[in-house]
């Protein structure tokens, strides 16, 4: 586990023995602590920013605990349902083109989120997917959420708590008002399964109590040039988990056209290297490959870092940068004893090139490697996925390093059919 994941384990483990949490919430259902009492033994800020489930430590896991903020300096823990999983992506990507007369935003180079915002306003992609061609920036950055109470369902007992809030701190990333809605939007440039559904519901209760138009909350996520537009809404107003899905579309400001002939040509042009001195990928989600370059490609990062600000436990931290170590995409160097990644120059390159190529590249990159290239070939020859053993079949004949026992051979096999079905999903 990695140093800052423990620092917090460790920190948490001290307040709940300090302050008898668990018994507390066996008494009363939950428990309100201070920052100022946080404070006592790490930063309040660094103890309970936990943006997706994997994020919250051993002990909250094991106890079915989340925690969420009540006012500008106080918490609430308890066993709240505080998360929401993300609904399977519509794969349907919808072309929109930037406009000619906006020179600051650079819309093949966008690594943050608020670029992404902008980006997706002036092009249109917010108008579109609001249905409201009158939006324009209304609301944005860090406000009180002012009073307001809601309920909450207890995952132990399945019954609602009712929470009451008074000035917590809220922040909208961006908020745009038409003739028909407020959108109030949360972006991420980081893909995750999950989200904490505080983000959407703190700024909707503020601002529902503000306006009589409808308040819409939309969830954005921007990675590999795609922006995946989420809007939700609140089925009942004071129930924290009443959030259902509305519609979800995504949107490319490049051409995403891909043919079979592309793949052919990729794959027939390939040449089959060396198998590299890195494990053989175990890293099911290509899409997460990716991203995680993106997010190198801000700034280079610790494996602590890489655990605490994306939504990676530390093993999957290690799984995907050696994903990315296989490609070629990412490198690794210690640093006064810390281990730190950075993208590599052909990973520079890679997020250089425009969708198209970028994808083509990426597609390239896996087959060059026996494994992949043999799926690919049989999965052509035949119209069909190859099974698991024959998959396990091409990997033993593709001379992998470090890969000996059938277990380890199977647990691979998944990566490998995932990243196959990723080429595969290319052609739209």
């Amino acid at each position: 586990m990695s140093s800052e994941v423990n620092k917090n384990q460790g920190a948490w483990e001290k307040l709940f023995n300090k302050y008898g949490i668990l018994n507390a919430i066996e008494k009363d259902g939950f428990f309100e602590i201070k920052a100022a009492q946080i404070n006592e033994f790490r930063e309040a800020r660094l103890m309970t920013k936990f943006d997706h489930r994997v994020n919250l430590p051993e002990l909250f896991v094991k106890n079915e605990l989340s925690i969420l903020p009540i006012t500008r300096g106080s918490y609430i823990i308890s066993h709240f349902d505080a998360y929401k999983n993300f609904e399977i992506m519509n794969s349907d990507i919808v072309g929109i083109s930037f406009p000619d007369n906006i020179e600051s935003i650079d819309y093949r180079n966008i690594t943050s989120e608020a670029t992404a915002i902008n980006a997706a306003f002036v092009s249109g992609i917010l108008g579109d997917f609001i249905a409201d061609s009158t939006i324009l920036p209304a609301v944005s950055g860090r406000m009180s959420s002012e009073s307001f109470h809601y309920n909450i369902r207890n995952i132990r007992k399945m019954t609602d708590v009712c929470v009451k809030v008074e000035n917590s701190q809220i922040e909208i990333d961006g908020g745009y008002e038409g003739c028909e809605c407020l959108a109030l939007m949360e972006a991420k440039n980081s893909l995750s399964d999950d989200f904490l559904v505080r983000q959407l519901y703190y700024p909707y209760r503020l601002w529902s109590n503000k306006i009589g138009k409808p308040v819409k909350p939309i969830f954005m996520v921007y990675s590999n040039s795609i922006f995946s537009l989420y809007e939700y809404c609140f089925e009942d107003v004071m129930s924290y988990n009443s959030l259902v899905l509305v519609k979800q579309k995504n949107y490319c400001l490049e051409s995403i056209t891909v043919s079979l002939e592309d793949i052919l040509g990729v794959l027939n042009r390939t040449v089959i290297v060396e198998e590299p001195k890195v494990s053989f990928p175990q890293a099911d989600s290509f899409k997460r490959v990716i991203n995680l370059c993106e997010l190198l490609s801000e700034k280079e990062m610790t494996r602590d870092e890489i655990t605490m600000e994306y939504a990676f436990d530390p093993r999957q931290s290690n799984y995907y940068t050696d994903a990315g170590r296989y490609l070629g995409l990412i490198e690794k160097r210690r640093e006064d004893g810390q281990v730190i990644f950075s993208l590599s120059d052909e990973g520079k390159r890679l997020l250089r090139l425009s969708y198209r190529g970028r994808q083509l590249r990426l597609a390239e990159l896996i087959l060059c490697h026996g494994a992949f290239n043999g799926v690919l070939r049989k999965y052509l020859q035949y119209n069909r996925m190859p099974s698991k053993r024959e998959v396990v079949c091409i990997m033993r004949e593709s001379n992998l390093y470090d890969v000996n026992a059938d277990s380890t051979f199977e647990r691979r096999a998944y990566t490998v059919l995932s990243w196959v079905n990723w080429v595969l999903e290319l052609l739209r």
